[in-house]
């Protein structure tokens, strides 16, 4: 299924609770937004999670959805709340205490892309932005919001994987010279978004392929894991980070050499989560 917001794969049969969302992996650029903006084609990308859809596309395989964005983050952020609106780049924005995200650019509708680059040579009208939430942002939610609900209907729990990709500089800079790099980030709100159980199981399906795993740091979670995790409830969210240097160029935005056999390792992981999920008695909120 695929509308303007986003694409959604379903299953033949829901057998797992577990719900995978992309919401960063869009990469249909509107005309407007190339017309407008200060960068490059290259540039303007950096900021995307390049094939996390792709390599979570085995996720219907398994029995549970996978919902992606069609529009790119540097057109609107889904991993922002629909208010968080930057008064600099958006004309009539009310500024509303100080929130560290709008402050440095990157509200629900970006001022600047990866390393703090402007995507704009000026400001964008309250109407555009508000366009891009209704058209986008809205319908991703309302959508994510329903199979969330579906999940905690007909297996008495939800349990959803926010997935993304991170810049091998970040890991560098987040590891230190000695600490061996973490190839993957799991970020529960340091427990607050999941239980304890959850995320074990799913750190110890990435640990069984051979990757090395983190918590929290440098990547806890935003909008999503702090809006839809609500353990107590018995509805999870964790979010996935994987560094782009196991399977992407990243200068260039491509696949590199390694892409199709990470792509298989990471089937396995997506097998082994999924199967987490299949288990409803087992995953009771702490």
């Amino acid at each position: 299924m695929q509308n303007a917001a986003y694409v959604l794969d379903m299953p033949a049969k829901r057998t797992s609770c577990m719900v995978f969302s992309s919401p960063h992996s869009g990469r249909n650029y509107p005309e407007s937004l190339l017309k407008r903006t200060v960068l490059n084609r290259n540039a303007i990308r950096s900021s995307e999670d390049a094939f996390v859809d792709q390599l979570f596309s085995p996720v219907a395989d398994f029995g549970a959805p996978l919902i992606s964005a069609t529009k790119p983050r540097a057109y609107l952020d889904l991993n922002r709340s629909s208010e968080e609106l930057d008064p600099a780049l958006i004309q009539g924005a009310r500024r509303q205490g100080h929130n560290p995200r709008v402050a440095s650019g990157l509200g629900v509708i970006p001022r600047v892309v990866a390393n703090g680059r402007a995507i704009y040579r000026g400001k964008l009208t309250m109407d555009e932005a508000r366009l891009r939430i209704d058209t986008c942002w809205r319908p991703y939610h309302a959508r994510l919001k329903s199979l969330l609900a579906e999940s905690h209907a007909k297996f008495g729990q939800a349990v959803l994987i926010d997935c993304h990709s991170m810049p091998h500089e970040a890991v560098a800079m987040a590891s230190g010279p000695k600490a061996k790099r973490p190839q993957v980030v799991l970020g529960d709100r340091f427990g607050a978004s999941a239980s304890t159980e959850v995320v074990d199981r799913i750190e110890a399906a990435f640990v069984a392929a051979g990757l090395t795993v983190v918590r929290n740091a440098p990547f806890a979670g935003a909008y999503v894991t702090q809006t839809y995790g609500r353990p107590a409830r018995n509805q999870h969210a964790v979010q996935i980070e994987i560094d782009r240097a196991l399977y992407m160029d990243e200068d260039r935005i491509e696949p590199n050499g390694n892409f199709a056999e990470f792509r298989t390792l990471l089937r396995q992981v997506i097998r082994d989560v999924v199967q987490i999920g299949e288990e409803p008695l087992r995953l009771a909120a702490e």
